[in-house]
C-alpha cells in the first residue's frame, strides 16, 4: 500500500461531516479514508442518555478494525481521550496516531459534569475560550447549526488504559490553537488532557498556527500533514 488507511475522529459536538474537506483532499491523493461519527452524535434526536466513554472507544476500535490494515488514527480535540483509549485496546492495528490540537488524555474529560448532555457553548463563550483564528462567520454558523450535544456520561468516564503496547505507537501532535512550546509547557504543568505525552515513547510536534478547528480553517495543510504520516507508515 502507498499509504496507511486513515481514520478521522472529530472532537466535541461534531460528526464525520466536520472532516469533509480534509477527507476529500486526502482521497484526492489516493488515500483510503474513513471519518467517524461517535455514538450519540448522529443527530439532535439521538438517545445520548446511556452513551459512555467506553462506547466512544469501541466505535473508534470498530472503524480501525474495519480498515483492513494498520491505520493512521487522527483524533481532534475531545476525541483525544477515546482515541488514546483505542490505542490501548488495539495498538497492533494502529500504525500511528495524529492528535489534532489535542493530546492523549488520561482520566475523565469532565468528571464533575452533572448533566445528561453538554451542548455547544454560546458564541461568546466559544470565542472567549477557544482560538477561532481563520474561521469565517459562515463556518461558525454551520458549526452552530450542526452541533450536537455531547453525552454527559462520556465526559464523566475515563478511558481504561491497561496495555503498555500503546506507548510505542508513534504519535504526532498538530499544534494549532496553541504553539508546540505552549503544549510542552502544559505537559510539564500536568494538564490531564495531555497526560499521555509524559509516557509515549515516540512523539513529534508540528506547528500549524490557526484555529482550534484546522479542518475548516486550514484543511489542505492539515490533510498534507496527516497524509505524510500515512505515507510514512504504509504497510508492505
Amino acid at each position: 500500500m502507498a499509504s496507511a488507511p486513515i481514520v478521522l475522529v472529530p472532537g466535541f459536538w461534531l460528526g464525520a461531516w466536520a472532516w469533509d474537506e480534509v477527507a476529500a483532499a486526502l482521497r484526492g491523493e489516493g488515500n483510503k479514508v474513513t471519518a467517524v461519527t461517535l455514538p450519540g452524535l448522529e443527530s439532535a434526536d439521538a438517545d445520548r442518555s446511556k452513551i459512555t466513554m467506553s462506547d466512544h472507544v469501541e466505535a473508534i476500535c470498530k472503524a480501525v478494525r474495519a480498515a483492513g490494515a494498520p491505520v493512521v488514527l487522527a483524533v481532534h480535540s475531545g476525541a483525544g481521550a477515546p482515541g488514546y483509549g483505542a490505542s490501548d485496546r488495539v495498538p497492533e492495528l494502529i500504525a500511528a496516531m495524529v492528535y489534532v490540537d489535542t493530546g492523549p488524555a488520561k482520566g475523565a474529560l469532565d468528571p464533575d459534569f452533572k448533566g445528561a448532555e453538554k451542548p455547544l457553548p454560546s458564541p461568546k463563550d466559544l470565542a472567549d475560550n477557544e482560538n477561532l483564528s481563520g474561521l469565517s462567520e459562515e463556518q461558525l454558523e454551520t458549526f452552530r447549526r450542526r452541533a450536537i450535544p455531547e453525552p454527559g456520561a462520556a465526559l464523566r468516564e475515563a478511558a481504561k488504559l491497561t496495555n503498555d503496547a500503546r506507548l510505542d505507537v508513534p504519535s504526532t501532535v498538530v499544534c494549532t490553537g496553541y504553539t508546540s512550546a505552549q503544549y510542552k509547557d502544559a505537559v510539564k504543568e500536568g494538564q490531564a488532557w495531555l497526560a499521555g505525552l509524559t509516557e509515549l515513547r515516540h512523539v513529534t510536534y508540528v506547528d500549524l498556527p490557526t484555529s482550534h478547528w484546522p479542518m475548516w480553517s486550514r484543511p489542505r495543510e492539515l490533510a498534507r500533514i496527516i497524509g505524510d504520516v500515512a505515507k510514512a507508515h504504509a504497510s508492505g
